[in-house]
């Protein structure tokens, strides 16, 4: 038995408006059958892209008319597939969609190596030959420094042919876990409750030991009838990672996942070692936990249990929106009341549903409205979670608003930095304002718990995943057993205080974020930079927020830490990781003054 609705039952106030994107799938056929028909026009333009600056421009023009029309595309497919991962008919669509984006990045893939064959004095003739040109500054910077691992026309044209191929362990992987694994029921309150990827922590939370005990074991005992399955699925992409780098002269795939947004890997390192130096931090929550729970023992079903032994408040949505909305004040009028107006404007799918995507997201384009998957459930979780993508959408919203198309991507280093923002200022407001200590308990709970997740967790994933691709390059087979056994031993040293066991091994088959090589750990650097942005804002208040808002606006139009020294961060440094790290210790402490 499964008390999830059926999409139908939802209102429809309460799901996104893709009709932004499209009107409907035969606009969306027609769209893509004209994209189909321009590749050929652009691809005439191969052998030519730097003859003249009127050349460049249309070569440029082109591409990025065609590149906008493909997002739209795939992010229609895709976000219609997540409505319901089980529908073939969207499912098809979404196989046709990176079908077309790899035709358009393969059509496309002459560019850069062209204007990678001359040095910046030509580069400039042009410029100066087209003034319109001026706008790619930061684009041609790029592009040139990448020269080295940028291969010819030809190889870059097959390199973007298999993007299809070698992204194909990450999608079976989503499939497996989204459409075909279906977890059991457990009796929760007397009712048989199916387990879900996106109840499963709200259900490890439950105020009764036993329950999250049978929760915890039937979850991650069906997990290991597809341990092969999975395992197979991981070793190929952690391959497919290393073999993309090699094809692109880099040494590791950490170098090149790291070298496209041009953050250097010592950040990589300086986070890793700074968090696995303070784990004595992390150590003082686990061992509150276990004093307030009135344990003996700290188990892995323990985890997640609110401090209080009790769930939290039920928190409906529009309640929930009314605390974020009001939270981001500080980042000033015209910020709240967009934000605001995109919430009442169908800019989220709310509930969760029958073979719905699980987990969260914000999504869009250029051309579109944001869109947030959530899959809400009605507890303080769930409103921390809205305004973790929030940021994100807003964050969209700022840059596409004020850069041209060009840059109006953002790299995940600095996207995670306005997502934990805004949970950080939810933070803030919530404890300013709310009376109910109940209510304040959970707040307090519930940031102690993001940050225990984004800040320790991450890192903890990313020490995983680094080794993982270590054990890989020295030529050892990622079996099951030897993931396991790496899981364990990092599980172990982050969680001292608790009883390490057989199943929580397995936790590394449940991460998606494994699958997008060297992601995870920014999630980490992102609560650290957030931290400072929001401790400066509200210590100097308008001046600093301009500052950040600023940040917003830029898009990618410079490298991600020159951006945040925009903010006022420099992420650089161990200081943001370890100032983080010291306001997660004071509201372990905050805690503890409340009393039992």
């Amino acid at each position: 038995m499964s008390s999830v609705p059926e999409r139908s039952d939802v209102a429809e106030e309460h799901t996104w408006d893709l009709t932004d994107l499209f009107a409907d799938d035969e606009e969306w056929e027609a769209t893509y059958a004209e994209v189909e028909e321009r590749l050929e026009d652009l691809s005439a333009y191969e052998g030519r892209t730097v003859e003249s600056a009127e050349t460049l421009q249309a070569v440029l023009e082109l591409r990025e008319s065609i590149m906008r029309d493909v997002a739209n595309v795939a992010a229609y497919a895709r976000m219609r597939r997540d409505e319901d991962t089980t529908d073939q008919g969207y499912q098809a669509l979404t196989a046709r969609a990176q079908s077309l984006s790899a035709d358009a990045s393969s059509a496309a893939s002459f560019v850069e190596p062209e204007l990678q064959s001359v040095d910046r004095d030509r580069i400039d003739e042009l410029v100066d030959a087209d003034p319109d040109l001026a706008e790619y500054d930061h684009y041609f910077d790029d592009v040139l420094r990448m020269k080295e691992h940028t291969r010819s026309a030809e190889v870059e044209a097959l390199l973007a042919d298999l993007g299809e191929v070698t992204g194909a362990a990450g999608e079976v992987y989503n499939m497996l876990t989204n459409a075909d694994i279906e977890f059991p029921s457990v009796d929760v309150d007397g009712e048989p409750r199916r387990i879900t990827l996106s109840n499963f922590t709200t259900l490890q939370k439950h105020p009764d030991r036993d329950v999250r005990r049978r929760v915890y074991e039937a979850f991650y005992d069906e997990w290991a009838e597809y341990r092969n399955t999975v395992g197979t699925a991981y070793e190929n992409s952690v391959t497919a990672d290393r073999k993309l780098a090699r094809a692109r002269n880099y040494e590791t795939a950490r170098e090149a996942a790291m070298d496209g947004p041009n953050v250097p890997v010592e950040v990589y390192d300086t986070l890793v070692d700074t968090v696995e130096a303070n784990l004595d931090v992390l150590h003082r929550h686990a061992e509150l936990k276990r004093d307030r729970l009135g344990v003996d023992e700290l188990r892995m079903w323990d985890l997640y249990a609110p401090l209080s032994g009790e769930e939290g408040p039920d928190l409906d949505y529009d309640r929930a929106k009314e605390h974020v909305v009001e939270a981001v004040a500080p980042l000033g009028e015209a910020y709240r009341d967009r934000a605001a107006e995109g919430l009442e404007s169908r800019w989220v799918d709310v509930y969760e549903t029958a073979n719905k995507q699980s987990g969260a997201y914000s999504s869009g384009t250029y051309d579109s409205q944001p869109y947030i998957l959530l899959n809400y459930q009605d507890d303080v979780a769930s409103m921390y979670t809205l305004a973790h993508e929030l940021g994100h959408s807003m964050h969209s919203e700022l840059t596409s608003d004020a850069q041209p198309h060009v840059y109006s991507g953002y790299e995940i280093f600095v996207a995670e930095v306005a997502s934990t923002v805004n949970e950080a200022l939810l933070t803030h407001h919530l404890l300013e304002t709310v009376d109910d200590e109940s209510f304040r308990r959970a707040v307090l709970d519930e940031y102690l718990e993001r940050f225990r997740s984004t800040l320790f967790r991450q890192t903890m994933f990313a020490s995983f995943e680094h080794r993982a691709h270590e054990l890989s390059a020295d030529g050892e087979a990622l079996t099951p057993d030897r993931l396991d056994e790496l899981y364990r031993g990092l599980k172990a040293d982050y969680y001292e205080p608790a009883v390490v066991d057989d199943r929580i091994a397995r936790e590394w088959m449940r991460i998606p974020h494994f699958y997008r090589a060297y992601y995870v750990y920014q999630y980490a650097t992102g609560i650290s930079a957030a931290v400072a942005v929001v401790d400066r804002i509200l210590e100097e208040g308008e001046p600093a927020a301009a500052d950040y808002r600023e940040f917003l606006r830029s898009g990618s139009r410079a490298y991600p830490l020159e951006l945040l020294e925009t903010a006022g961060v420099d992420v650089s440094t161990p200081e943001p990781v370890e100032a983080a790290i010291g306001t997660y210790d004071e509201m372990v402490g905050e805690y503890e003054s409340l009393g039992e």
